[in-house]
């Protein structure tokens, strides 16, 4: 197997390890910013509603779209008639870091310091309502010793994998053809599909960590050429063996 010239992660459950996400304990945390309450809602009342505006969002865009966090923010709080003593770049902060709080998946620091030692480049392709200033901060946060050389995230490129338009973005940013990058996702048809048909190498990664968003389709194979692993020192132990 050929040493590819860049790889390429998606962010959630495969770089960065989420347990769960608590909606109320974001907007809790955030009621404390607020100045102005219109209608006296409780955090409780505003998660209820944040609930259903995301089922709008979702019926009208069949998760093919995302809806960046701004937009999100500004229709529902203004219409809601809560304004906070914070701008949107820190209310989405304050929400993600108290909603989904992360630590980086087993080994994945390992990896990170052997692909820089090897000179492969790097880069992040992830399907989030946040911004890229936001995702890229908690990503260097966690992992402070990479060196991505671009953060896509789905709010600020529309189209979420596995569009094909995302993944054919990156690799007009990277320079490269895209048989020479590798894709690793924990999503069989998001990532791993999705980076099949534009024409990369997809790396499956699979890991025994539990979290909430995983259903029965995580564990349906891929139909397409692949390589699957379960923790980061295999995808290592394949680099050292590669040309």
């Amino acid at each position: 197997m050929k040493l590819p010239k860049m790889i390429l992660f998606d962010y959630g459950h495969t770089l960065g390890y989420e347990e769960g996400f608590d909606g109320l304990k974001g907007n809790t945390a955030l009621m404390k910013h607020v100045v102005k309450n219109r209608f006296n809602k409780s955090a409780e009342e505003v998660q209820a509603l944040a609930m259903e505006l995301t089922k709008e969002i979702h019926r009208h865009t069949n998760h093919a779209i995302e809806i960046h966090w701004n937009l999100f923010d500004r229709l529902f709080y203004d219409r809601l008639g809560i304004e906070f003593d914070l701008p949107i770049s820190e209310t989405a902060k304050i929400f993600w870091d108290n909603a989904a709080p992360a630590v980086i998946m087993p080994d994945t620091d390992k990896m990170i310091d052997y692909i820089n030692l090897r000179g492969i480049r790097s880069g992040v392709i992830s399907n989030i309502s946040f911004s890229e200033t936001s995702v890229t901060d908690r990503i260097n946060a966690l992992l402070p010793n990479n060196k991505f050389e671009f953060i896509m995230t789905s709010s600020e490129y529309i189209f979420r994998k596995p569009h094909r338009y995302i993944f054919e973005t990156a690799i007009i940013k990277s320079g490269l053809q895209p048989g020479e990058i590798w894709f690793c996702g924990d999503n069989p048809t998001v990532d791993v599909i999705g980076a099949s048909n534009a024409g990369m190498y997809p790396v499956w990664y699979t890991s025994d960590l539990e979290y909430t968003y995983r259903d029965e389709s995580y564990h349906i194979p891929p139909d397409c050429e692949h390589l699957h692993i379960h923790a980061w020192s295999e995808l290592i132990d394949i680099l050292k063996n590669s040309p």
